[in-house]
């Protein structure tokens, strides 16, 4: 057993009786708790998972499907706290943690022109991709767009860690074992991503001066 899962052993301890109980409603119910911040580690719940498709108790594209639609809807909850209070809390509290209303104003603007892109992002990415779902509240993304995008995003992170479980098998705690991997894959895809960020506002910029220039010209 890795040193990560010694110290989290009650929270293992905790998805393994749920998942061993509850089966694929289980999956679901602790998807639904990772993606609304509550601190169940969506990777244990999915290797573990993927081990149980070795044993032949479940199905990988069922464990991707219940554990996606788990995201969704924890993900949702989360959306609607941001979208009712995160304001009122930046606005109120956000001077402690430097954060003054013009940068709430600024990741407003960017969520309401990127959000959707970025919530699928998100959800690729280690940590971030629990709390990426309040700045989408805050910036009151569209609802539907946002649900398809984390869907989505939600769908390859699930296959990932589903495929990781069943290559492991009975030695599903060695997750450690993969941690390199997977820092080089969140590496590549934020690379990825200011790639595709600065390349497309270069377009825009220039596709604007060529437009000015034959206006004026």
């Amino acid at each position: 057993m890795s040193i990560v899962f010694e110290i989290l052993k009650p929270v293992v301890d905790f998805v393994i009786s749920i998942i061993s109980n509850l089966g694929y409603l289980g999956v679901i119910f602790l998807m639904v708790l990772d993606s609304a911040m509550i601190p169940i580690p969506s990777e244990i719940i999915l290797v573990f998972s993927g081990y149980l498709v070795t044993t032949g108790t479940f199905e990988p594209i069922s464990i991707i499907l219940a554990g996606s639609f788990g995201n969704v809807v924890g993900s949702i909850l989360t959306y609607y706290f941001g979208l009712k209070f995160g304001r009122l809390f930046i606005l109120r509290f956000g001077k402690y943690f430097f954060i003054k209303e013009h940068h709430l104003e600024y990741t407003e603007k960017l969520f309401q022109k990127y959000g959707d892109k970025i919530s699928f992002l998100g959800r690729l990415l280690p940590a971030i991709r629990t709390y990426i779902s309040l700045p989408c509240g805050i910036a009151k993304m569209n609802l539907l767009k946002y649900s398809i995008y984390t869907f989505f995003g939600s769908v390859i992170w699930n296959t990932m860690f589903t495929y990781i479980g069943m290559q492991l098998g009975s030695n599903w705690q060695d997750i450690d074992n993969y941690s390199i991997y997977l820092e080089i894959v969140t590496g590549c895809v934020i690379i990825a991503f200011v790639i595709w960020f600065i390349t497309r506002t270069l377009k825009k910029r220039n596709s604007h001066k060529k437009s000015y220039c034959i206006f004026i010209c």
